[in-house]
């Protein structure tokens, strides 16, 4: 495989997931379609980039592989890379997780035997 179709189509997997999911577009046509499609599966997978950078891929993996096992793993990795450049671009700052801890502030006060009277 050469390196020059695959930046081209991790690049343009980037930029119509991007494009569906995230702008307005020329007369606000996306966010038209957005809307008409709705909140069901269509409507979640234009809200969700992962998801759609999923299916996305899917038909540049199928052109761009040459064997099943090569298309079948450029699926995935075309999506990750464009995944991957979504977070590079993001205007969006990356929250960090918050970590709770498994106990209870007021578990911690207690005795681990009981005292015998």
């Amino acid at each position: 495989m050469k390196l020059f179709p695959l930046i081209l189509a991790i690049l343009a997997v980037w930029r119509i997931t991007h494009l569906l999911q995230a702008e307005d577009g020329p007369a606000d046509i996306f966010v038209k379609l957005r809307r008409a499609i709705g909140n069901g599966f269509w409507g979640s997978l234009l809200d969700c980039f992962y998801c759609l950078s999923l299916w996305i891929a899917a038909p540049f993996a199928a052109w761009l592989g040459v064997s099943i096992a090569e298309k079948l793993l450029l699926w995935p990795a075309l999506s990750g890379a464009a995944i991957l450049l979504e977070r590079i671009t993001s205007r969006q700052p990356q929250q960090p997780q918050q970590i709770e801890p498994y106990w209870k502030e007021e578990d911690l006060n207690v005795m681990l035997r009981k005292q015998e009277k």
